[in-house]
């Protein structure tokens, strides 16, 4: 009786379904804001030939974890299940995952909860599989940690049907992306020069609120993408980043995730070699760049090489007695020049950017023939004003002159334009966002801006015009006069000289320092000839000064002054893909482009990159310099600028593994922000 009763309840008992197995809520002691779940969810699918099961993750807080493709940093979560009995395959199903951002690294993942769902192959069909697997789970926050966790699991076929996690798996499930129907795939083009991969979708019901996912192909990183939506139709243009300087995804086959409101489809597609346009850029609206463009041009009339100009004007205006006819004139015809001048720059912009030329503000003093005519004429002027000669036009001309209608106004219309030529090798604040946005944008917004850039450095020149009892109001001419006179030419003898330094590595040492004691002794002797001892000292003051500032700036840029720094900082070459590898190394990149004509770039340099303490910064040991020198035209320079949404210099950026994109700094650089950008990019 006791053999019948007990094989009678070992068979009701096999009759019975289980309860669910499950290995209760894993916590590592040494990290416990994450929990993990092992549960088998239902019965074996015969039709299907698998377990189901969930894996469950719970964070605390502000803790993540990640998608199967992680992105700029981080691993994806694994599972090792070789030690588990009876089982053939783990069917690894992802939710659709949300994108992050943190300290400049864009991550794909999860946080708070997520549930994966698990289908379980057997080997054996039917049969029971002992599930034995050692989930490596990455967790981070502003850290990251890795946790490993034992699941250990047995499944049975037979098992009671839990309402609770049957309704949890299919919440999970749901979740999950599935295989496309309504999106399919026009192109997938990879540009390897530009490294950038575009894929173009189409989507029957047409795009609402789209997000694309890829995975990782050959240790590439796919940055989030630009988004560009028309209708039906989708582009989605990534950054593709590797430690791989040699990435070529042509031919390779790139799985797809695709998203929208009530859409999450899944879809894959071979990658084609091609070539893409240039990747279009977020720029500030038309009426904010107009306004940076205004302000841009207006700031260039205090440019040490521009200034001089103007206080020219002023003093001419000054000789003898104007009506107020008489001085608004002069000063709306120089007006009128600098507009013809920046409308020819627009237009000779427009023709470089039909041609395919590259360009960039301040392209015309890469040419050593320019900087010649430029330097001919300042010099002229200079010693002009020194007295060492007068520049007449023969008596006819000038009666001609006199007599046409505007009274020979044409030289005030050259004198404006002879301004704008002065004010483009300075790339003063605000300005270059403006050009930037003008060279990246149509016809008609490049004319409008270049118009905006012109009538803020007419500004001052309107203004006076309106205003012309301004310039009435001043001092009367007399004795003080011939002293600001002998001031700007002073001023122009010092953008002379400059313009000469651009030309050292043409000319060579030997006959710049010729040219430059030439341009030094006539002005002298022309003081002492016309104004005696007076003027002699007058000029000698005038000369020490120059060498003074001249030489406090030499010895500035050879960081001879920067206590307690001796030397100059350890430049290399402009590099973009050894970038990409020192990063992947765990340093920091520090870029310079900058030029000898940019007067802007050698203030960066003097008040700032060569003083401490961002000097000391920039000499640590995980730091690494790299300087473009946009001096000579240099295509791949060029190119850097414009990839960054550039068009002018200088132009500064801060790389490492806090900012593996980089961060572009402001024009004028500031000690605060260059230590500030130093410090976010550190590991």
């Amino acid at each position: 009786m006791i053999r019948i009763f007990t094989f009678f309840i070992l068979l009701l008992t096999a009759a019975l379904p289980l309860q669910a197995a499950d290995t209760g809520w894993l916590q590592a002691p040494e990290h416990p804001p994450v929990q993990v779940r092992l549960v088998q969810t239902g019965p074996y699918d015969a039709a299907n030939n698998h377990y189901p099961a969930l894996l469950q993750i719970r964070l605390e807080d502000d803790w993540k974890t990640y998608w199967r493709s992680p992105g700029e940093g981080g691993i994806a979560p694994r599972l090792d299940w070789q030690s588990s009995a009876n089982l053939l395959s783990v069917n690894w199903q992802w939710p659709l995952p949300e994108r992050f951002t943190l300290l400049g690294v864009e991550t794909q993942g999860y946080h708070h909860e997520v549930d994966f769902p698990l289908q379980l192959t057997p080997v054996e069909a039917g049969q029971a599989v002992t599930f034995d697997a050692r989930l490596t789970l990455p967790s981070c926050t502003t850290i990251c940690v890795l946790t490993e966790y034992r699941l250990q699991l047995p499944l049975e076929p037979l098992m009671a049907t839990d309402e609770v996690l049957n309704h949890q798996y299919q919440q999970a499930v749901s979740r999950v992306p599935r295989p496309a129907s309504l999106v399919q795939a026009e192109s997938l083009i990879w540009d390897p020069a530009a490294k950038q991969l575009a894929i173009s979708l189409t989507n029957l019901r047409g795009w609402q609120q789209p997000a694309v996912f890829v995975d990782e192909l050959d240790n590439s990183i796919f940055s989030q993408p630009q988004l560009t939506v028309d209708d039906t139709r989708l582009e989605a243009r990534f950054k593709v980043g590797s430690w791989d300087p040699e990435l070529d995804l042509d031919g390779q086959v790139v799985v797809i995730t695709a998203t929208d409101e009530g859409l999450a489809e899944e879809l894959a597609g071979p990658i084609t070699r091609g070539a893409l346009s240039p990747m279009a850029t977020a720029v500030p609206s038309l009426g904010l760049v107009l306004l940076y463009a205004l302000l841009g041009g207006l700031i260039l009339n205090i440019m040490p090489c521009v200034l001089p100009v103007l206080g020219l004007k002023l003093n001419s205006l000054l000789l003898g007695q104007r009506s107020r006819a008489e001085v608004r004139a002069p000063l709306l015809w120089s007006a009128a020049g600098i507009m013809l001048s920046f409308w020819a720059l627009a237009g000779f912009m427009l023709v470089l950017t039909w041609s395919g030329a590259q360009l960039g503000w301040g392209i015309q003093f890469q040419q050593p023939g320019f900087i010649g005519f430029m330097l001919l004429v300042t010099a002229l002027f200079s010693l002009n004003l020194f007295g060492l000669f007068e520049l007449r036009l023969p008596a006819a001309i000038s009666t001609w002159l006199a007599t046409r209608p505007g009274h020979g106004n044409g030289g005030h219309l050259l004198q404006g334009m002879f301004a704008t030529l002065l004010a483009t090798p300075c790339s003063a604040p605000f300005l270059g966002t403006a050009v930037a946005v003008a060279l990246a944008s149509s016809p008609l917004v490049l004319i409008t801006i270049f118009t905006g850039l012109g009538l803020g450095m007419a500004m001052p020149w309107l203004l006076l015009a309106l205003f012309p009892g301004f310039v009435r109001s001043l001092p009367k001419p007399g004795p003080w006069m011939i002293r600001v006179k002998w001031l700007f030419g002073l001023m122009l003898l010092a953008t002379s000289l400059w313009l000469l330094s651009l030309l050292q590595s043409t000319l060579g040492s030997t006959i710049t320092l010729s040219l430059a004691a030439v341009l030094i002794v006539l002005p002298l002797w022309s003081l002492l000839h016309h104004y005696g001892r007076r003027g002699l000292v007058f000029g000698l003051a005038g000369v020490m000064l120059l060498g003074a500032v001249g030489g406090t700036t030499a010895l500035l840029t050879q960081s001879r002054w920067v206590s307690p720094v001796k030397g100059e900082l350890n430049w290399q070459p402009l590099d973009p893909a050894r970038i990409e590898r020192e990063v992947a190394a765990g340093k920091r990149v520090f870029v310079d482009i900058t030029a000898d004509w940019c007067i802007t770039c050698q203030a960066n340099k003097i008040g700032v990159t060569l003083r401490d303490p961002v000097y000391s910064a920039l000499q640590e040991e995980d730091m690494v310099l790299m300087r473009g020198d946009w001096t000579r035209p240099d295509a791949a320079i060029t190119d850097y600028l414009h990839a960054n949404q550039r068009a002018g210099i200088p132009f500064n950026q801060v790389f490492g593994p806090g900012l593996p994109h980089g961060k572009a700094l402001d024009v004028l650089l500031t000690t605060r922000q260059v230590l500030d950008a130093l410090n976010e990019a550190r590991p």
